[in-house]
């Protein structure tokens, strides 16, 4: 009989056991600096380089960083426009795109952003041919199907961020309803990372008791307490954001700074990103979509066999088959 171990997960890759604290992110824009200034406050890098296109904000936002370091631990902080200075990064986090525009799907952003990787991906596997990618751009899924095409690592180096802040807005929402902390709250956002992305309410649980047990209709339109409601506030959360202040940018940066410190410190910890999923639940198409996987310090290890009900699996195929309409499309 096979151990619970196995049972559990999926193997994708073996860990790596050696360590490495270099990080660059590409991309100086909201989102890109969120992400560095976590990487930063948390401590989770001892060398950070920035790169962009634009050479004044680009410094300037290094020179910002970098007069806050007496408040900080020590770390080597670096920009350029050059991709030189990204050399040996152990990680590097894409966040460098075109903008999500007030009511934009994030789906029609795809070919924009294919085009603007052709001139980043290369360019980052020449310098750190060792590195695990991080992709944050959006459409986030099939960019990092893009990334992957385009560097020529193998998948389990290449992730993205995917559902991990979607299931943070999830169990967010739950907080909110059940008046307990959001880390108490425990549910999953899975699929893609976008409108068709699939909440996985046979799973919901605080404390070990699920909610379906205490109430069969939960997440259901049936439900007289209407928390399918939550699905749609987290489908619709950045929408609002970017409604109200123009963009996203501090929730995705702390996604970021939590996956980072799994990836760099080896912690095989578990969340929803953006992994290749052909072959899973009878995914027979070769995309990427969110589940939940094991991170450590070479990337996806393992793939967490949830149990899911056959309308949740209906539900994920659906939005393979949604990102596989879209990526059939794009121009190499």
């Amino acid at each position: 009989m096979a151990s619970i171990p196995q049972l559990l997960m999926d193997e994708v890759q073996p860990a790596l056991t050696t360590s490495g604290g270099k990080v660059t992110v590409v991309g100086v824009g909201q989102v890109g600096m969120a992400c560095a200034f976590s990487l930063v406050t948390q401590h989770i890098c001892s060398e950070l380089a920035l790169v962009d296109v634009a050479a004044d904000k680009l410094r300037g936002e290094m020179m910002d960083l970098q007069h806050g370091l007496t408040f900080l631990r020590n770390v080597k902080i670096e920009a350029n426009t050059d991709y030189s200075v990204s050399a040996g990064s152990r990680l590097c986090i894409v966040t460098a795109g075109a903008r999500q525009r007030e009511g934009e799907s994030r789906l029609s952003l795809v070919q924009r952003n294919v085009d603007i990787f052709k001139g980043i991906i290369p360019n980052l596997v020449k310098y750190s041919p060792n590195c695990i990618l991080l992709v944050v751009s959006n459409p986030v899924d099939i960019l990092t199907y893009v990334a992957w095409k385009l560097s020529g690592l193998p998948k389990n180096r290449v992730i993205g961020s995917g559902t991990n802040l979607d299931s943070s807005r999830f169990r967010f929402h739950l907080s909110q309803k059940l008046n307990v902390a959001p880390s108490s709250c425990h549910g999953w956002i899975i699929g893609e990372h976008g409108d068709s992305s699939v909440p996985v309410w046979s799973g919901v649980n605080v404390a070990g008791v699920r909610l379906r047990d205490l109430n069969p209709l939960v997440g259901t339109p049936e439900d007289p307490d209407k928390y399918n409601e939550m699905h749609n506030d987290v489908v619709n959360s950045a929408y609002e954001v970017i409604r109200l202040k123009g963009y996203t940018s501090w929730a995705i940066g702390t996604s970021c700074a939590v996956l980072s410190r799994a990836l760099l410190s080896n912690l095989r910890s578990i969340y929803a990103v953006t992994t290749a999923v052909q072959g899973y639940q009878d995914i027979d198409k070769d995309v990427f979509l969110s589940l939940p996987v094991v991170l450590g310090e070479n990337g996806v290890t393992h793939i967490i066999k949830q149990t899911l009900t056959q309308a949740e699996i209906d539900q994920l195929k659906k939005s393979a088959d949604t990102l596989w309409d879209v990526q059939a499309g794009i121009q190499f």
